[in-house]
């Protein structure tokens, strides 16, 4: 009987532990005790309508997030801000995903917010509470198990700069830019691109780039690595085929580890290093002597 006993007990352990995870990863940043005022931000949004967000999930763990509003160069409507909120919640549920790209529709990736909805919503007290709801989504985009890639392509400016530091990695296709371009708009990033960035290419260069309105292309995006790689194709299709192959030398491999490969990296860019050590270990035990884990012990592979 003690195996079995074993066994519930490490089961019970398990789903705890899974719990914990789940919980720290679908915390918001802000409530009401922040003075945010969710519904009344999403009623408001919703007043500004076109674009939408779409997302497909195909079957090999790779789901494909597009921004959809090509006559204003997927630039955020109101409703579209509520959309990525609903498609989030969804990935979250998606227990099968392991990667995402995001890309925009028509060869551009996202000139940023619908400047119809901004100036409606002009007053501080809207704009703070903008700025909690897109942070929020994005923050938990990024927690997402899932290993993400911003396919730029066109222009990332603004906002649509913001996104794509909500991604693990960003691919750029030739002619494309990034452009955090809120100084000229009298701002500064407020979805939390700017703390993002900093960890991305470190406090000096993001200074230059929120200091400059920097037009960043390629080659630069490279050299201060906030691009892992130039596409050849400028082609939307092409583009999004290659962006694709990248992300799936990544994504190879049983649901599970991949998505516990995320969740360690994650822990461990956001938690102090003791919390991170003991989430790796939790995270460590939903593996251990998993259906992975057991089959590569009985392949027993030689390192070479």
């Amino acid at each position: 009987a003690f195996p079995e006993m074993a066994l519930v007990l490490w089961n019970n352990l398990l789903q705890t532990t899974r719990k914990r995870i789940l919980l720290q990863r679908r915390l918001p940043l802000y409530n009401g005790a922040h003075g945010y005022e969710e519904d009344l931000i999403k009623k408001k949004l919703q007043q500004f309508s076109g674009g939408t967000i779409n997302l497909s999930k195909e079957d090999n763990g790779i789901g494909i997030l597009t921004l959809n509003n090509p006559k204003l160069m997927n630039a955020f409507t109101g409703t579209m801000m509520v959309e990525l909120q609903e498609r989030v919640t969804e990935l979250e549920k998606w227990k099968d995903g392991k990667g995402l790209i995001i890309h925009g529709a028509g060869n551009t990736f996202c000139s940023g917010s619908d400047l119809n909805a901004v100036k409606e919503i002009s007053n501080s007290q809207d704009g703070m509470n903008m700025c909690m709801f897109m942070q929020n989504t994005l923050t938990r985009l990024m927690r997402l198990p899932l290993i993400s890639v911003a396919l730029v392509q066109g222009k990332a400016f603004g906002g649509g700069a913001e996104l794509t530091t909500a991604c693990d990695f960003r691919l750029m296709t030739p002619g494309s830019e990034i452009r955090f371009v809120h100084k000229h708009m009298g701002l500064v990033p407020g979805w939390g691109g700017a703390a993002r960035l900093v960890r991305i290419v470190g406090s000096g260069a993001a200074l230059q780039l929120l200091g400059g309105a920097v037009r960043v292309d390629p080659e630069r995006a490279r050299s201060l690595g906030l691009s892992e790689e130039t596409l050849p194709s400028s082609d939307e299709t092409r583009a999004l085929g290659e962006a694709r192959a990248w992300l799936s030398q990544y994504t190879e491999g049983p649901a599970a580890v991949i998505r516990a490969v995320k969740k360690v990296v994650t822990a461990g860019r956001e938690l102090p290093l003791e919390d991170a050590l003991r989430t790796e270990k939790d995270i460590f035990g939903t593996v251990w002597g998993g259906p992975a884990n057991l089959q590569a012990l009985v392949r027993r592979p030689k390192h070479k």
